[in-house]
Formats: structure tokens, sequence, C-alpha cells
């Protein structure tokens, strides 16, 4: 099985909206259309930092990373943050979400990032599998007030 890695374009807006929708899904949430569709304005903006890197076989997306780049008061140089990373449940096993990481981190240092960081739910033990690969958990507890 061939494996490409790459950032999304506008003809790959109705394969990521599918697995958008898988993804929220599976987190149990909901999005009103607007964000969904501003999700996808910034990802095909060159001007802002979200950027999708999307998992493809055989010709089909089959998951995406979504990240962005930050200043950090703790380095000189920005941090990468994967906000976003889903495989549609057939393609889980197949290393492709261990391509997409290892391809930020690729991209991290081609772009000079302090670090590259991403959370998961607890109760997430398939992701948490393939993350404690990479590194353990850094302990930090997440607090999140919506304004």
């Amino acid at each position: 099985m061939s494996v490409s890695i790459r950032t999304a374009t506008a003809a790959d807006e109705a394969a990521f909206r599918a697995l958008w929708g898988d993804y929220l899904a599976f987190y149990q949430m909901t999005l009103p259309p607007e964000v969904i569709d501003t999700t996808w304005a910034r990802i095909l903006d060159p001007a802002s930092p979200l950027t999708a890197r999307l998992a493809v076989t055989e010709g089909r997306v089959r998951g995406f990373a979504l990240h962005h780049t930050h200043i950090s008061t703790w380095g000189i140089h920005p941090d990468g943050y994967l906000e976003d990373l889903y495989l549609e449940p057939e393609a889980r096993g197949l290393g492709l979400g261990r391509a997409l990481i290892e391809d930020l981190i690729g991209i991290g240092h081609a772009s000079g990032w302090h670090r590259l960081y991403w959370h998961t739910n607890e109760s997430n033990t398939t992701a948490r599998k393939l993350y404690d690969s990479f590194t353990p958990t850094d302990g930090h507890v997440r607090y999140r007030l919506m304004l």
C-alpha cells in the first residue's frame, strides 16, 4: 500500500468534510455550519496558520492532521500544535496516524519549531497507544472556559 501525506487543496473539500463529520461524531460534537465553513476557508487560506495534512492511499483521502504554529513563552522558536488528528476507522492500524505525526515532526524540524504538542481524551486508548510511542504524556490537565 502506497501512502502519501500532502497538504489539502480545494479539490479535497468533500473528502475533508466527510472525515470532519465523522470526527465530530466520534467526539459526540456538533458545530454550526458557519464554523465548519470557516475552518475549511482557513485551511485553504495561505495567510492562515491553520494547515491540513492529508493521509492518502490509492488516491483516497483516509485521514487528516490539522495543525498550526504559535509563539511561545517557553522558547525562542514557535511551537507546532496538532489540534486535530483523525483517520477513518477502516484506515486505523495501517500506520497512517504515525505517518501524519512523523510528517509534522519533519515539518517542525524544517521550520525550526521548538516543539510539537497535542492532547487527546484520556479515554481514547487507541490514539494514546500511538501517542505514547512518540512521547509520554506530560501530565498536564486542560481547562476550557468558553467565552
